[in-house]
């Protein structure tokens, strides 16, 4: 599901399958935050409060107030895995200090906070380096400009997360978003650990980065421009560092530069979307890949009823089914 700009017009979907665009049914004066099955959770900026979705039928529920926190615990990242019942996970604090409280459907409730463990190399998922007095990074905001240290994202986006089931099975999983410097984050709801994934890009290199899950795996997809072309590409992180995927087509990538574009990612299947964005609508669009064969294509532009081109902010992935329950 894909959000426009324009908070107040309908939010739309892509059919995979008719390949084409519908509208959905949103939770009023709120904003899309996570997706899971057949069903989207909204946050309402002003207060924070939760709703879960079936943007196909409307249908609606509004979750409970998580527990209060003492203290300054600063908001990270907001996962939603499982169908029937399903879970929300809010991640907490600063790194390395997070906690992590679920809410369980088929409980009403909500478990925690528990505080997270930092994991170690041996655990196979090695620490970032730590911050120096020159490891300012420089990453395109969601607006479109350049800036340094802390990541600025639209409200939808803010604070996304994506989810890969767990290692040690079950209705776990293992969430990735990004932190305030652009570096990915693993969550293990499971075993209640994270770590902080090492850097793609050296610093000082300007790049828009996204995390994605798709086909049981979660990529890292990092648009840069190097001397005179820009490059979109997928990372893996495996084997204790990060290995290419799949990349766009350099004839479709070198149209982004010089755009001062972002990206915003999403997977559904064996298959992402990529919905690139910057300063007009002409110079972005949306595009699949599959990451298995790394065959990419441009997506139909969507047109309101103004009968103008509308640029996304946020895409998030959902199975439309009219008999799931909220």
């Amino acid at each position: 599901m894909l959000s426009e700009s324009d908070g107040n017009r309908p939010a739309v979907a892509f059919d995979a399958a008719e390949r084409g665009w519908n509208h959905c049914r949103a939770a009023p004066g709120s904003v899309p935050v996570a997706a899971s099955r057949g069903l989207v959770l909204y946050r309402a900026p002003a207060t924070g409060a939760l709703t879960v979705a079936n943007p196909l039928t409307g249908a609606s529920r509004a979750l409970p107030s998580p527990p209060r926190q003492g203290g300054q615990h600063q908001l990270q990242a907001i996962a939603m895995y499982g169908g029937a019942p399903y879970r929300v996970a809010l991640f907490t604090g600063e790194l390395p200090d997070l906690s992590m409280t679920v809410f369980d459907s088929s409980s009403d409730s909500w478990e925690g906070p528990v505080p997270l463990a930092r994991r170690s190399e041996e655990d196979s998922c090695p620490d970032a380096p730590g911050p120096g007095g020159d490891d300012t990074v420089y990453f395109l905001s969601k607006s479109g400009d350049v800036v340094a240290t802390n990541m600025q994202r639209s409200a939808s986006k803010q604070y996304s997360s994506v989810v890969v089931p767990s290692p040690a099975g079950g209705t776990d999983a293992v969430a990735y978003f990004l932190s305030h410097s652009g570096t990915v984050v693993a969550c293990d709801t499971a075993r209640r650990t994270f770590c902080e994934l090492p850097r793609i890009l050296p610093v000082y290199f300007e790049y828009s980065i996204d995390v994605v899950a798709c086909g049981g795996a979660a990529y890292a997809v990092v648009l840069s421009e190097y001397l005179d072309t820009a490059s979109l590409r997928v990372w893996e992180f495996s084997g204790g560092a990060w290995r290419q995927v799949a990349a766009m087509p350099p004839a479709m990538s070198h149209g982004f530069h010089g755009k001062r574009a972002d990206i915003n990612c999403v997977g559904h299947g064996d298959r992402l979307v990529v919905c690139v964005s910057s300063g007009e609508a002409a110079n972005g669009g949306c595009f699949m890949c599959d990451v298995g064969s790394n065959r990419w294509e441009e997506l139909p532009r969507y047109v309101n009823g103004d009968g103008e081109t509308s640029e996304f902010l946020a895409a998030f992935s959902f199975e439309p089914r009219v008999e799931i329950a909220v």
